[in-house]
């Protein structure tokens, strides 16, 4: 069957499903003796609307299809060969993998070309060559990249074999949702660029004819953002990356994500971490004195504490016109599943997995945890080259803890701690990106804490 006698199909069984239902409407107004509410008659007229718009779309498909027919050639049989050349061949095209697993295979065939000799190219082509050709071009760049003198790329060589897991992690953190989706974004800028952060507003004055124009006095401070580092550490039996099952590379995948994620999305909102100088920036919500939850958690509590976040912004005359509301699911699901008394919701914006809230974009984050970040997205300087670096060693030894002792400058690691690479058959694989942000200003950020809103949910 041809595409167009497909649709054709599809929109006359479509047509009759609308028939079908005006039919019952009318069924049982007759039952009822009685004539249509208003409800029945939007949905008696509404079908019958799609009907007519079915209607004439069929008359122009049906044309086409008689068109393409006439238009048709014979299929000349009469030899095996005429036979086969006169047929079109059919083209497979392979799904597209989901986002990230495109750089798991990519990484599994550099990792056991690595630990077992055999080329990766050759690797790529036994596993990937049919459903994801993609792979192979990535380890073929790979291997031509590697081959230079310079010292500035990362071991695996290759940028565009990384792209999938960037694009992947970028989607996954707070900071990466902010300019996608409707969600307005943070203000970029690049590292070692001059910043200016206000500390206070400035206040005009109305001075008498022939009087001294005071001067305004806000306060500033000048600084800059460095590249900071963000890394994350696994280590992958081979065992375990000889099997290239769907489960194993997402797995692949995931092992280098999250704990990424979780540092990054920790970092950018948790109110406690003051950062480190030289190794981690301060929250948005350091230092920032937040208002407390109303009691109750109902409706009438939940907008008197959005109304008290943003009038953070109003007083302090910094319109929200890049507002973005921080949450995390326990309250984005408590919001969503508020309804009052009617059975109609209190927030129809707001889903589990974000949505609007009072108008303005939400992005849920477990991160959250019982805080509500209100921030405006202009007032966030972010520095971020975009990219990850990815290096991976077989012959190094580990300390198996999320606390090493050892540094560049310090002291050794402790012997007892260290797992060789070599001597269990693994491979250690290292994610770092380079990442930097900071508050333009204090009234850029309002919090509510202690928020658990939606837990007195009104049912009807």
């Amino acid at each position: 069957m041809s595409k167009i006698a497909e649709q054709i199909a599809a929109f006359e069984q479509k047509r009759a499903a609308l028939v079908a239902a005006n039919d019952a409407i009318m069924t049982k107004a007759a039952e009822d003796g009685s004539t249509l509410d208003k409800e029945q008659k939007e949905a008696f007229d509404g079908n019958s609307a799609d009907i007519a718009e079915i209607d004439d779309h069929l008359k122009r498909m049906k044309s086409m299809e008689k068109a393409l027919g006439e238009g048709a050639k014979p299929v000349d049989g009469q030899t095996l060969k005429t036979g086969t050349d006169s047929r079109v061949p059919a083209q497979i095209k392979a799904a597209k993998p989901a986002p990230g697993i495109q750089f798991a295979r990519f990484a599994r065939c550099m990792i056991l070309g690595k630990k077992t000799g055999t080329p990766a190219v050759e690797i790529a082509k036994s596993e990937y060559g049919e459903r994801d050709p993609h792979i192979v071009e990535l380890v073929q760049k790979a291997n031509i990249s590697a081959v230079n003198s310079t010292t500035d790329a990362s071991l695996f060589g290759n940028e565009a074999g990384i792209a999938d897991y960037v694009e992947f992690l970028r989607n996954q953190t707070i900071v990466g949702k902010f300019g996608q989706n409707g969600v307005p974004a943070l203000r970029r800028v690049p590292f070692y660029y001059p910043v200016v952060t206000q500390a206070s507003g400035g206040t005009a004055y109305w001075p008498a004819e022939g009087s001294a124009k005071p001067m305004t006095k806000p306060t500033w401070s000048r600084t800059e953002l460095t590249p900071l580092t963000i890394a994350g550490l696994a280590a992958v039996t081979l065992q375990a990356l000889r099997f290239s099952t769907p489960s194993a590379e997402i797995a692949l995948r995931d092992d280098l994500t999250a704990a990424v994620i979780e540092a990054i999305d920790s970092a950018f909102i948790d109110p406690a971490n003051a950062g480190s100088a030289g190794a981690k920036p301060a929250s948005i919500t350091n230092g920032i004195t937040g208002t407390a939850a109303s009691t109750g958690g109902d409706a009438d509590a939940i907008r008197a504490d959005a109304r008290a976040a943003m009038l953070v912004f109003v007083q302090a005359k910094n319109p929200l016109t890049s507002g973005v509301w921080i949450m995390s699911g326990s309250n984005a699901l408590g919001l969503a599943m508020m309804v009052n008394a009617l059975g109609q919701s209190e927030f129809p914006g707001v889903t589990v997995n974000g949505g609007t809230f009072m108008g303005l974009p939400v992005i849920v984050s477990e991160a959250a945890g019982t805080t509500i970040t209100l921030v405006n997205a202009g007032d966030v300087w972010l520095a971020d080259d975009g990219g990850v670096n990815v290096d991976m060693s077989g012959e190094a030894s580990l300390q198996m803890v999320d606390n090493p002792t050892g540094t560049s400058t310090g002291a050794d690691p402790v012997e007892a701690t260290l797992v060789s690479m070599f001597q269990t058959n693994s491979m250690a694989i290292r994610v770092e990106k380079f990442i930097n942000w900071a508050r333009r200003r204090p009234t850029g950020v309002a919090t509510i804490t202690a928020a658990e809103w939606g837990s007195e949910a009104t049912s009807p």
